[in-house]
């Protein structure tokens, strides 16, 4: 046991201060890709390779030969196509580096359970609010509130706004006459990201008196694991959509605990709270 301890301590001691510059720039890259994986178009190309690898490691344990043949083929120049498939996405991600505010995402990182509570409280509270009133005035509304799944493709269709989620700024964006009315906003890290952006609309069968902001929020709700709320401009009730699942006539008290559910509480409650699949559509 000594002697373990003794090499673990010269280990120690010989690592120099560029091993550790080393090692934080391989944790920052490691980052990054992890994030551009978590983008959903490149999630699901990583697990169709990965399904892929699975396969060759299977029949090349069978001994098969001509199907071993063709993956071997194809991982041969598995970085060529990688570069090719995710091009867009490493483009993207060069570019928000470039782009990035360091001291935010500081900020982000090192922020205080407390604090990031009382953001969330925030935004649960001028969302909540927003939608209240916009469902009296009848004012059209489509509100992503992403989750663990990022939705790039769906940000990039429409304006940054980067603000705080505040109440005004919500009823502001949806006013008719504004230019950003029609499309979906998304909320992203307790910030309003994003506005007038575009969704893809379902395939699936809704009930003919909905309209094409239903169908965007069940469609959106179906590519990624948001939440989704949508107020209607004709009778100004509140829908939200999760996980393919459109839940109509939601109240204020189950639009809270909704987000609730959504935002803070962890998956034992999520699992015995949610409002969202007590109900049937």
């Amino acid at each position: 046991m000594s002697d373990i301890f003794q090499k673990m301590w010269a280990l120690v001691g010989s690592v120099e201060w560029y091993d550790i510059v080393d090692i934080i720039l391989v944790a920052f890259v490691l980052y990054y890709c992890i994030k551009l994986v978590r983008q959903t178009r490149a999630f699901h190309l990583v697990k169709g390779i990965v399904f892929m690898a699975i396969i060759f490691f299977i029949v090349s344990a069978l001994n098969m030969s001509a199907a071993s043949y063709l993956f071997s083929r194809i991982f041969s120049d598995i970085v060529i196509v990688l570069l090719l498939l995710f091009q867009p996405e490493i483009r993207q991600m060069v570019e928000s580096v470039g782009r990035g505010d360091i001291k935010r995402y500081l900020k982000f990182i090192f922020r205080s359970k407390d604090e990031a509570n009382d953001e969330i409280q925030n935004a649960i509270s001028n969302i909540s609010k927003a939608v209240a009133n916009m469902s009296e005035k009848r004012v059209g509304a489509l509100i992503v509130i992403e989750g663990s799944v990022l939705i790039e493709d769906v940000i990039a269709s429409g304006a940054k706004v980067d603000s705080a989620v505040s109440t005004p700024i919500i009823e502001n964006i949806f006013f008719p006459k504004a230019p950003l009315h029609d499309g979906a906003m998304v909320i992203r890290d307790n910030r309003v990201h994003s506005a007038g952006c575009i969704l893809p609309l379902t395939q699936s069968e809704l009930s003919l008196e909905l309209g094409t902001r239903h169908r965007a929020a069940v469609g959106m709700s179906e590519h990624s694991d948001a939440m989704v709320i949508v107020v209607s401009e004709e009778t100004g009730k509140i829908s939200v959509a999760q996980s393919g699942e459109l839940v109509r006539n939601v109240s204020l008290g189950e639009l809270l605990a909704s987000l609730t559910d959504f935002l803070i509480a962890d998956d034992e409650e999520k699992t015995r709270n949610k409002i969202i699949r007590r109900r049937k559509k």
